[in-house]
């Protein structure tokens, strides 16, 4: 499917643009002919490094591979990212100072590696070529860190360190020694520990796969299925909208590219159909932020809170599923009521793809996703992430036409299409030889030899209609690295508040004074937790975010009377993600406003309302932990789920004040205290909950409905 963004004359900007404007990691230089190729290809290096880590060279040491990580995606930074918009607009132009900082920043991490023993052993006590060259790392990273991803971070890490050099100062023959030792070379703490740690292990992994996975073509086909599905109904668009972004939702980390990627063809395709454009922007951007909170990849922030917890990501992602439903049906629900109440009609029928034609066409593409999750129970994330891009580079040697041509009698088309599949089936076939021949003590190095095979086979890959070739293979490991950077650089600098945290007590500090505040009222400490996090998610990444809120504020609300921990993680994870929709910086919802020519606080305020269910299901499962699926049995589950969607349909009602008619004031404040009740798990508030609903429904269908029905007939 093109795209429709840049097709279409009406439309200002094309979602390059859009993505430049509202995302920053999306700023690069300008490079052309051999200059581009070479760019490239240090891109396509970094990406091998990363996934011959996990699969090849998995017993280098802590002290060598993350040290390497950073400072090779540190000087690919620097080439990546101007210092200002003016040298980003010349072409082929790197200046000597950008030179010189990427190589400052790649040695001061390669020092790192080769001084190892030394530091290791130094008991904290570092020399005076050590600190230089530990503020040179620091001061690298935070100079990227402008670049890559913004002033506010900047900011929150900068105050962070000011705190820290005062607190050392309590000892100043020693402060500024010991505050670049915790800061730089301290693996515990820093730049160098948990979330560099993890994004090493599992984030970019993961990142890759889903730039593997975009290569197949699977967006397009979700947004096929979504019509198939909904597309007929009332306001059929901005529900394919929703169910599309949800799924696409499972490879994308990123609320402002799911938002321009899967917007610039439905909020089009929206506005045609009737919806406001501010509607039709809001639908979009609130289903695409909730990508991130959405089973089984859920972005980078959910590696870290397994890290964090110590709670599996299988149990994460299970806990996750629930709340991810509520949020996506609340929006559902609230786009079918919007088109009933303004009497939208769907799509025409004639173009509704067939559901079972279409899986039976195209239902392989989503072998991937399903691999990944059957995978998860015997792997690790990051091998299961292997796997699945294993197995995302099969699919896409299958020719598209795959059952057509087979049915058809042209032998050459049959020819072909027979090679396509035996060019998919040879990887996986050399995984498992590679397995006996080697050992089946080296599932990781047999998933290397499967991975190299596939990319062997990409290069005899001759069917045109067959994507996989040896050029889509270095566009996916390019964009996985491009996409990856400014990850990173948010981790390092995470790390950097971390570490200011542990080092110098300031977590206790707070525990001490805010538990007994909190202990009073729960509701208040969640609800200051909350704007903490809308306000620093708005000129903070997710992960960014999380790491900071997870260490400061989680273990305060577990202090304050929250039971099971990972639910108070949830809670600090869920609010970090709508900032990106909450006024007055919301960056999907302006992103959003762009494409649909909308006004944009009145887009992101209807983004707000869309989104209501992530504004109250974290505190629902901050107070009540059954709603993450723990310890529950499976009937108590499902019953769960059923009266959660109920509750959320109950709270829409509320909202948008239309069902069989207009409801009124009374009866909307009744429907959502119905709703509300039925959110929270519980017999008695279900039980009243469904009396309640039951209730206002019972009156609109019999006063408002049928009276209205009698009085035109």
């Amino acid at each position: 499917m093109e795209n429709t963004l840049n097709n279409n004359p009406n439309t200002a900007e094309t979602a390059e643009e859009l993505m430049k404007k509202f995302d920053k990691n999306s700023k690069s230089r300008n490079f052309t002919g051999a200059y581009k190729i070479g760019y490239k290809v240090l891109f396509i290096i970094f990406a091998l490094y990363v996934l011959s880590t996990a699969l090849i060279f998995k017993r280098l040491t802590t002290y060598t591979k993350l040290p390497l990580f950073l400072g090779l995606a540190l000087f690919i930074g620097y080439v990546k990212y101007p210092a200002c918009e003016k040298d980003a607009l010349k072409e082929n132009y790197v200046p000597w100072y950008d030179v010189l900082l990427a190589t400052l920043s790649l040695g001061s991490c390669l020092y790192y590696v080769f001084t190892q023993d030394a530091i290791i052993y130094s008991g904290g006590i570092i020399n005076t070529v050590d600190v230089i060259v530990g503020v040179i790392g620091i001061l690298t990273i935070i100079e990227l860190c402008r670049r890559a991803v913004g002033i506010p971070l900047l900011v929150v890490v900068g105050l962070f360190i000011t705190y820290a050099f005062i607190w050392f100062m309590k000892k100043p023959e020693t402060a500024f020694r010991n505050l670049i030792y915790g800061l730089f070379y301290n693996v515990e703490n820093g730049v160098l520990s948990t979330p560099i740690s993890v994004c090493c292990s599992f984030i970019v992994i993961f990142i890759i796969f889903g730039a593997f996975l975009e290569k197949t073509g699977i967006g397009n086909f979700f947004v096929d299925l979504a019509n198939s599905l909904v597309g007929a109904s009332a306001g059929g668009p901005a529900k394919v909208a929703v169910i599309s972004s949800a799924l696409e939702g499972m490879y994308s980390g990123s609320s402002v590219a799911n938002t321009v990627g899967s917007g610039s063809i439905t909020i089009p395709v929206m506005k045609s159909a009737g919806y406001k454009p501010e509607f039709a922007a809001a639908v979009e951007a609130a289903a695409s932020t909730g990508g991130q909170i959405m089973p089984p990849i859920m972005g980078a922030a959910a590696f870290l809170m397994s890290q964090i917890t110590t709670v599996p990501y299988a149990t994460i992602i299970t806990c996750a599923i629930l709340p991810a439903i509520l949020y996506f049906s609340g929006i559902f629900i609230m786009v079918h009521l919007e088109a009933k109440k303004t009497g939208l009609k769907g799509l025409p029928k004639e173009a509704i793809p067939n559901f079972f034609k279409l899986i039976l066409k195209k239902g392989y593409l989503l072998i991937p996703i399903i691999a990944l999750i059957i995978c998860m129970n015997d792997f690790t994330p990051a091998m299961s992430a292997c796997f699945a891009i294993l197995f995302a580079m099969c699919v896409s040697f299958i020719d598209p036409d795959l059952i057509d041509n087979l049915l058809s009698k042209k032998k050459s088309l049959i020819k072909k299409t027979l090679l396509s599949f035996i060019l998919a089936i040879i990887p996986i076939a050399a995984y498992f030889i590679s397995s006996v021949i080697i050992s089946s003590q080296t599932t990781s190095r047999s998933l290397a030899v499967a991975i190299s095979t596939a990319v062997i086979c990409s290069v005899f890959n001759k069917n045109d209609s067959s994507p996989l070739k040896v050029k889509l293979v270095g566009e996916a490991l390019y964009s996985g690295t491009n996409n990856a950077i400014g990850v990173i650089v948010a981790c390092a600098m995470a790390g950097i508040v971390s570490g200011v945290v542990q080092m110098t007590g300031l977590g206790s500090t707070l525990v001490t004074i805010i538990v007994p505040i909190a202990q009073k009222s729960l509701i208040v400490a969640l609800f200051l937790t909350m704007i903490c996090c809308i306000v620093l998610g708005m000129g903070v990444p997710t992960t960014a975010n999380y790491v900071i809120m997870a260490t400061i504020m989680a273990p305060i609300l577990t202090k304050a009377g929250i039971e099971v921990p990972l639910a108070a993680h949830m809670f600090v994870f869920y609010f970090g993600i709508v900032a990106d929709i909450t006024p007055p910086v919301a960056l999907a919802a302006y992103a959003g406003s762009a494409i649909a020519k909308s006004n944009p606080l009145k887009t992101s305020i209807t983004a707000t309302k869309l989104a209501i269910a992530a504004f109250i299901v974290p505190y629902v499962f901050a107070l009540n932990p059954s709603m993450l699926l723990i310890d529950a049995v499976w009937y108590e589950a499902v019953l769960t789920v059923i009266t959660s969607i109920i509750g959320m349909y109950g709270v829409s009602l509320g909202l948008q004040g239309f069902t069989f008619g207009k409801i009124n004031l009374p009866l909307r404040i009744l429907s959502a205290i119905g709703g509300l009740l039925l959110i929270i798990p519980g017999l008695v508030t279900d039980s009243i909950g469904i009396l309640i609903i039951g209730g206002v429904l019972a009156y609109q269908y019999f006063f408002v409905y049928k009276k209205k029905d009698s009085q035109i007939s």
